[in-house]
């Protein structure tokens, strides 16, 4: 399993080797011993499968606060496409400053986002299915997004994104209080 870090301190992408023949492939993309020798030992506890059926459909830019904060390993099951992670830890060298990723079902690509990121993505071809493992369980009274717009991420879309009522409506990163605090350098 191929682990790179991002240009975000404990954002990892990750690349699990695929196995084809003439029937298809096999991948392993998830180990939890393999993650853990390489810095990433996370206990997850749900996994999440969302379809998006156009594209430019944007989802985010979400987070959950503490006690409940998730860290997510992403992957694309369908489809294609761009996924974003936002450092919120107050005192972060990087605070406000973001990376992202083209996932695919093709390139088999996951992203790692640890807790005290915002978590997005916008579809790049219809039908688009994400998969992704949480660190906890959802926690309503723990939900909240920053408006996906406020951040400065290159989103590479053409037109209006299709957006829900709650990501439309959040706050701009300006605006935030983030509800996480930066530690020192952690993977």
């Amino acid at each position: 399993m191929k682990i790179t870090d991002t240009a975000l301190p404990g954002v990892k992408l990750i690349e699990p080797p695929r196995f084809g023949d003439d029937r298809g492939f096999f991948s392993e993309s998830w180990s939890r011993p393999k993650l853990a020798a390489q810095g990433i030992d996370i206990d997850f506890v749900q996994d999440n499968h969302s379809l998006s059926g156009r594209v430019g459909t944007v989802r985010g830019l979400h987070f959950q606060a503490p006690p409940h904060a998730q860290a997510k390993l992403v992957r694309c099951g369908r489809g294609c496409l761009f996924d974003v992670a936002v450092d919120i830890r107050r005192g972060s060298p990087t605070y406000g400053q973001w990376t992202g990723y083209e996932l695919s079902f093709e390139n088999g690509r996951q992203l790692f986002i640890p807790a005290g990121f915002l978590h997005g993505f916008v579809t790049r071809e219809p039908d688009t299915e994400i998969i992704y493992k949480c660190s906890d369980v959802y926690a309503p009274d723990c939900d909240g997004a920053v408006r996906w717009d406020s951040c400065g991420v290159d989103w590479g879309i053409v037109g209006d994104p299709l957006l829900s009522s709650k990501d439309a409506a959040a706050p701009a990163l300006a605006e935030f209080d983030s509800p996480f605090t930066w530690e020192g350098q952690k993977t």
